[in-house]
């Protein structure tokens, strides 16, 4: 008996306000990039950090979202870590940035520039 497949989920999300800011940055990009990188390494005093970067290719393992006509690839090692994350742009009279709610996020620096997040339960 075959079983039945099931549509693999989004890794993650934009909100407008998000997919309105990448796409505004790339518009003014000096070099040809084919979306944002996204993904996650060790470091900052709660354990992780988030890492954005343009991306001038995509790499054979990474999972591409196209969201909102915005073209974002998640690093295949971060990809546990945000699975049913979504990504938005918030402005405060102090700062300006990119925020990632994201369901497996465990706890944050009181700086808001590191994160503890544990691998989405599958």
């Amino acid at each position: 008996m075959a079983s039945a497949s099931r549509p693999i989920p989004q890794v993650m999300k934009l909100t407008d306000a998000a997919a309105d800011r990448v796409r505004e940055i790339m518009a003014k990009s000096d070099k040809p990039v084919v979306g944002l990188r996204i993904g996650v390494k060790n470091g900052g005093c709660a354990g992780m950090e988030y890492t954005m970067e343009w991306a001038e290719d995509q790499k054979p393992f990474d999972e591409v979202v196209e969201d909102k006509g915005v073209k974002v690839l998640i690093d295949a090692k971060a990809m546990m870590f945000l699975l049913g994350t979504e990504m938005d742009y918030q402005t405060t009279t102090l700062k300006s940035g990119f925020v990632f709610n994201n369901p497996n996020q465990v706890s944050a620096c009181g700086c808001g520039e590191s994160v503890q997040l544990k691998a989405a339960a599958t």
